[in-house]
């Protein structure tokens, strides 16, 4: 056995070293308005010295405070002491690698040839992933499918349901009952269901929360098709809000936390992928079912079979989901390390690969552990200046994803395109087209979302959103029928195309992963909670609102959200693509009040060069990234360049 230096510190000092590397980054944080004051006299100066001086961006790695035989020491250390003393010499090269994941093992001790390939090859394909993270995928994917299923079927059953249950007609009293029937299952999830995940996810783990979710979206589905009045359906699909909050806020974070920082906004993203192919599977069952006809003692079956048809995604989750590993990160909660190395050990293709990662989640996890305060988990989401920093910008991105109005189209486009002139069942068709859209413009965010970043995403699409709902407001003008519903269906189609890849994936992985380990459950339960509301609210409100401003009205408030959202994740979202969960603290280290000054500050840069078209300097970045995926990804403030 290697015997340790007397040089190295303790464990206990190793984790009080981590505490106060972290602790000083939060004394640089109350610094950033000045350094953002400082940064246009001194830009071209730092600009020029950037690669003359050592390069601090590797210092957001804890263990490049270390030497390397601190870092052998103390990563044989946390093997005997966490029950894995076997993998001693493995988690020896892991800590090293881990150390400075840029050599891709080349000049580090202890490392063979063999692992040197592995690194290679993980280094050239970062899609060479194994099969059991991507089974975990289509997991999680299957898992986005119930929820848009769950969505959506009510769009089609609604064409019928109303006038069998008497709330069929344009009164005060009947709008807001179809909205409040329609916006049920969105209530529950905002008030009690996405707060159930954080003791569902203590006690049960990620799996089990998703294992339970889906059970109960299965008996709620089955029993919304059951219902004779339309109190009765309120009361299902209520309940039905208990497995969507759970899931939602539980899928998201389950995938973030099993994938590696690289393709992870890919993998977690295919979580709103999938919600669309779900979305698209609803209005598949509208029309499937449209023409089935009643039998003796049950009226309505065609809109009881849509409702019950979500049911099936449901129950192959159920069936799925314990054969996935558990989220390593979980069990590191739990102080439960050799499960958590047995978990990441399905999850990588190489031992080593594992040892790494598992070893530097949890040398981060030891400065994530200096934000804590207190035990008030929920206190300290809006205390804590990193938290609320991360709880802002998910409640953006949550808010605008409802607010952009585009569930008002998936909950009520057969109506819409009904009151434009289209056919029942030609409305459904429609539907279904929107459905279709939105799926497949949701495929390139695969590749969007870890290219082009989250926050240019939303930047891009929400002003062309705010044009084609303008465009089909205005299309209800038109006199002549034909062209009017050409003139609708075309602007509808076109949201779809710019909200796919932008405010559908980007909500839910951003707030997946913004939000630290200890309180990652209550913010995402947070995050989640907020979609919902609003989720509510736009579906409640939306008869009485069409009927108080007319379509065109109704449409053009939306567009406005959309100029309102554009300029809200342009001041207060910050970019997270392509960083580690942990490295992210880093990233809302930064003062919100510094953060929306810079952006501010590049507004004339951005139109004379992407408006005008003129070759202006580029000027001084907030963060500046390294995006290769086979290096340490780190963000630096201006403060810390200079």
């Amino acid at each position: 056995m290697t015997t340790k230096d007397t040089r190295v510190p303790s464990a206990a000092n190793y984790e009080n070293r981590l505490s106060r590397e972290s602790s000083s980054t939060e004394r640089r944080d109350a610094e950033g308005d000045i350094a953002l004051d400082r940064h246009h006299h001194r830009g071209h100066h730092l600009h020029h010295e950037k690669h003359e001086k050592h390069d601090l961006a590797d210092d957001t790695n804890p263990l490049v405070n270390f030497t390397q035989e601190e870092v052998i020491a103390n990563a044989a250390e946390y093997a005997r002491t966490h029950g894995l003393e076997e993998y001693e010499e493995l988690f020896k090269k892991g800590g090293l690698i881990a150390q400075n994941p840029k050599s891709l093992g080349i000049g580090l001790p202890l490392l063979t040839d063999q692992d040197r390939a592995e690194l290679a090859h993980e280094s050239h394909h970062r899609w060479a992933q194994n099969g059991t993270l991507y089974s975990l995928v289509v997991l999680c994917s299957l898992a986005a499918a119930v929820q848009g299923m769950d969505e959506t079927v009510i769009n089609g059953a609604q064409l019928f349901f109303v006038d069998q249950f008497g709330i069929g007609g344009n009164t005060p009293r009947d709008t807001w009952i179809l909205g409040l029937v329609n916006a049920a299952p969105y209530l529950c999830c905002a008030c009690i269901g996405c707060w159930l995940s954080d003791p569902l996810n203590k006690v049960l783990g990620r799996r089990g929360t998703i294992f339970v979710s889906c059970l109960v979206a299965a008996i709620t589905c089955f029993w919304s098709g059951c219902t004779d009045t339309w109190w009765h359906l309120f009361i299902a699909r209520f309940c039905l809000g208990f497995g969507i909050g759970a899931k939602s806020a539980t899928v998201p974070v389950y995938a973030a936390e099993c994938t590696p920082a690289v393709i992870r906004g890919a993998l977690v993203m295919m979580w709103q992928m999938w919600t669309a192919f779900g979305i698209m599977l609803g209005y598949v069952a509208d029309v499937a079912f449209y023409k089935v006809p009643d039998k003796p003692n049950i009226a309505g079956l065609n809109w009881r079979l849509m409702l019950g048809s979500a049911l099936l995604p449901a129950v192959i989750v159920c069936c799925q989901v314990f054969f996935c590993p558990e989220s390593p990160r979980w069990y590191i909660g739990r102080g439960e390390h050799r499960k958590a190395f047995e978990s990441m050990l399905r999850l990588r293709t190489s031992n080593l690969q594992a040892a790494r990662d598992l070893y530097y989640m949890h040398v981060l996890l030891l400065e994530e552990t200096a934000l804590k305060r207190g035990r008030n988990r929920v206190l300290e989401l809006f205390t804590i200046p990193r938290n609320r920093r991360a709880a802002l910008a998910s409640w953006i991105v949550m808010f605008m994803q409802q607010f952009c109005g585009v569930n008002v189209i998936a909950y009520y486009s057969s109506v819409i395109f009904r009151d434009s002139g289209f056919s029942p069942i030609s409305a459904l068709l429609a539907s279904m087209g929107f459905g279709i859209i939105n799926f497949l413009f949701a495929i390139p965010a695969v590749y969007t979302i870890d290219t082009f970043g989250r926050r240019n995403l939303l930047l891009t699409t929400f002003p062309l959103m705010a044009i084609f709902l303008l465009f089909t407001g205005f299309s209800f003008y038109i006199p002549n029928e034909k062209a009017r519903v050409g003139c609708v269906a075309l602007g509808i189609y076109l949201f779809g195309i710019a909200y796919s890849p932008g405010e559908g994936p980007v909500p839910f992985t951003y707030s997946a992963e913004a939000f630290p380990l200890y309180i990652r459950d209550v913010g995402m339960s947070f995050a989640t909670a907020t979609t919902w509301f609003f989720n509510f609210v736009l579906a409640i409100t939306w008869p009485s609102l069409q009927s108080a401003f007319t379509t065109q009205g109704a449409f053009g408030w939306y567009a406005g959200w959309n100029i309102v959202g554009f300029f809200l994740v342009l001041l207060f979202v910050p970019e997270t693509k392509a960083l580690t969960l942990e490295e992210l603290d880093k990233v809302f280290g930064v003062s919100t009040r510094t953060h929306a000054k810079y952006q501010a500050s590049k507004l004339p840069y951005w139109y004379r060069r992407y408006i005008l078209r003129q070759d202006v300097e580029e000027p001084v970045q907030l963060y500046e990234l390294d995006l290769d995926f086979d290096k340490n990804i780190v963000s630096r403030s201006i403060e810390e360049k200079a």
